[in-house]
């Protein structure tokens, strides 16, 4: 169902950049990155970075020809998500003697893009920040708890089953950023760094949810943390396709503008 959902949505967008493309500055590509997964709990633990984390995804934009105001859109992303934290840091006193719990996250995050600009090198190089709402939808996750393999538990890592009442399916939050993007004919090359913060918890409150203790096999004792956003940092390469045959039209000053109709108008 999900699936069929996500073809939908992407369907519907290719349909509408080609059907206004000729008059508006659509665009429709895809990009590709690597970066870095942590999340914020609380209490506070002994976190490390989970660097290696994967997103690749499409991206729709509408750009105007405002100088200032430059584009918005939405992308539809695939994004490894997660955290790793240290379960005996109380009890030993040397970072090399951590056991950490893992959790890697799969997520579909849909963000909601506003994205100004600026033109450099004759309109061939256009530079630009984002700011964007995002939404997801966590398919899936595995852990690893180095504690119990030490300890000689069998199935210190597996397939980590989401639970109603423990765990949360759904997350928002908020994403920052920016980039460099060189303009080839009507098409774009994207270079990005993008900062991906959290607001709600992958694990559900236990002040909301009292019965919220885990069973003790795929869940430590810290199975109900009061808070566990989750953050990424990613960067990002990528490829658009401008739909509109001018290519790419960009704001011209006023003089410049009102000097280009005079020359139309006697010919000069």
């Amino acid at each position: 169902m999900m699936k069929k959902q996500l073809i939908n949505l992407l369907s519907l967008a290719a349909a509408v950049c080609c059907w206004q493309g000729a008059a508006a500055q659509h665009t429709l590509g895809f990009t590709a990155g690597y970066g870095m997964a942590n999340a914020r709990l609380e209490p506070k633990q002994e976190m490390k970075a989970m660097w290696g984390s994967y997103t690749a995804g499409l991206t729709w934009r509408y750009y105007g020809t405002q100088r200032f105001v430059g584009g918005f859109g939405i992308d539809l992303e695939f994004l490894q998500q997660g955290f790793s934290f240290a379960t005996n840091a109380a009890m030993v006193e040397e970072k090399k003697d951590f056991r950490y719990y893992t959790r890697h996250i799969n997520s579909i995050v849909l963000p909601i893009v506003w994205q100004p600009h600026v033109y450099m090198l004759r309109h061939r190089v256009r530079v630009y920040l984002e700011a964007a709402a995002t939404f997801s939808y966590h398919l899936s996750s595995t852990y690893e708890d180095e504690a119990a393999r030490a300890s000689g538990v069998a199935d210190w890592k597996g397939d980590y089953p989401f639970k109603l009442a423990r765990d949360n399916r759904w997350g928002y939050g908020l994403a920052g950023g920016g980039g460099v993007a060189v303009l080839i004919r009507r098409f774009e090359i994207n270079f990005r760094a993008r900062y991906y913060f959290g607001f709600s918890d992958i694990v559900r409150n236990r002040n909301k949810y009292a019965d919220n203790v885990g069973d003790g096999t795929e869940n430590p004792f810290w199975a109900t943390p009061m808070r566990s956003p989750l953050d990424n940092l990613t960067i990002s390469v990528g490829l658009s396709y401008r739909f509109n045959k001018e290519g790419f039209s960009t704001w011209k000053p006023r003089q410049k503008r009102e000097k280009n109709r005079e020359v139309f108008k006697y010919g000069l």
